[in-house]
């Protein structure tokens, strides 16, 4: 500790190499590293829970895209909640929370800038990264603004025991969907789904062909799919969509770890067929609606209407075992780290 009884150093991980295929523990390296002095207009926050996200393992891929890649020998990033515990900007004082993005270590030195205050009477610190951040954004913005929700549509989710899955199925039924179909990994997700988030249907993808599945669940068709895995649940979810049908493409999670190109849907003629619209999206093009998400949902998740469940892995260091148990699909809605 300094003589201001600031940290020194602190823990990160780093991306020690790219990964081919799925990731092993050998592509991170966790290292001390110095904690640099808030500078002018600047904080720096101890964080206490960070997240991991299916689209980090993107950004492991030196490849160009929509956020630049994680560079080798660096800390990787993601979001976090934490307490200021030095500041030099009039923006934020010590012992505020703050919702950032500089996880993936102990102490976050930023400009204040890049932070926003969150309040932990409000809500807990948790779920500024899950309901009331980025994956609760995700699933208002795609299910609202991109898929065009109407009242008696017939919507279908996969990987709907996730952080946006879970939501984009409550978000439906409570605006009035006719029925809400979610797909996921376990039994035990599937009863999750049915008997705790009030969906109407819920299968699991392993127990046979997904296409079989989703046509007995939804035999008049489906009029919205929100997609958050790609592959065999985007062809089944082409065959069984209405005409005029809308796809909000989130995500593609069973290919992520692919090494070779994946085939896409053999029925790409159907699109033109159904007069469908297929979109995909990326929830920061869309911060202009983040005041209206906080609106709409905070006071659902205070009344207890938006119910959400969080897997939470205890200790920075074992970040990496969070991570691949996100891919692996582990989790039951938000998979979060304490830091």
């Amino acid at each position: 500790m300094t003589n201001q009884g600031l940290p020194e150093t602190g823990v990160e991980i780093r991306l020690a190499s790219r990964p081919n295929g799925f990731p092993v523990r050998e592509n991170f390296e966790i290292a001390e590293a110095p904690v640099p002095a808030p500078g002018e207009g600047e904080i720096l926050v101890r964080n206490e829970v960070m997240s991991v996200d299916p689209a980090m393992r993107g950004r492991m891929n030196d490849v160009q895209s929509y956020v630049p890649p994680f560079q080798l020998g660096k800390a990787l990033d993601g979001g976090a909640v934490g307490e200021v515990i030095a500041s030099n900007s009039p923006r934020f004082q010590v012992g505020q929370h703050v919702l950032h993005g500089l996880g993936w270590r102990e102490y976050a030195t930023l400009d204040a800038e890049r932070a926003a205050p969150v309040d932990p009477d409000a809500a807990p610190l948790n779920a500024y990264l899950g309901v009331l951040g980025m994956p609760g954004m995700t699933a208002y913005v795609g299910l609202f603004e991109i898929a065009k929700f109407r009242e008696g549509d017939t919507v279908f989710v996969s990987g709907a025991a996730g952080a946006v899955g879970s939501l984009v199925g409550q978000l439906a039924k409570q605006n009035g969907a006719a029925k809400v179909i979610g797909s996921a990994g376990s039994a035990e997700k599937v009863r999750y789904l049915t008997e705790e988030l009030g969906f109407d249907a819920a299968f699991n993808y392993k127990d046979g062909p997904v296409a079989e599945q989703l046509a007995q669940a939804a035999p008049d068709g489906i009029d919205v799919y929100f997609d958050n895995v790609g592959g065999d649940h985007l062809e089944a979810a082409i065959d069984q969509l209405n005409d005029f049908g809308r796809i909000a493409a989130c995500g593609a999670i069973s290919v992520y770890n692919d090494t070779d190109p994946t085939p896409g849907p053999r029925n790409m003629f159907q699109i033109v067929k159904k007069r469908l619209n297929i979109r995909g999206f990326i929830v920061i093009d869309h911060v202009d609606l983040r005041e209206r998400f906080q609106t709409d949902v905070a006071p659902l998740v205070r009344d207890g209407r938006l119910r959400y469940t969080e897997t939470v892995v205890e200790g920075l260091r074992n970040a990496p075992d969070a991570f691949f148990g996100l891919l692996r699909g582990e989790n039951t809605g938000k998979m979060l780290v304490t830091v």
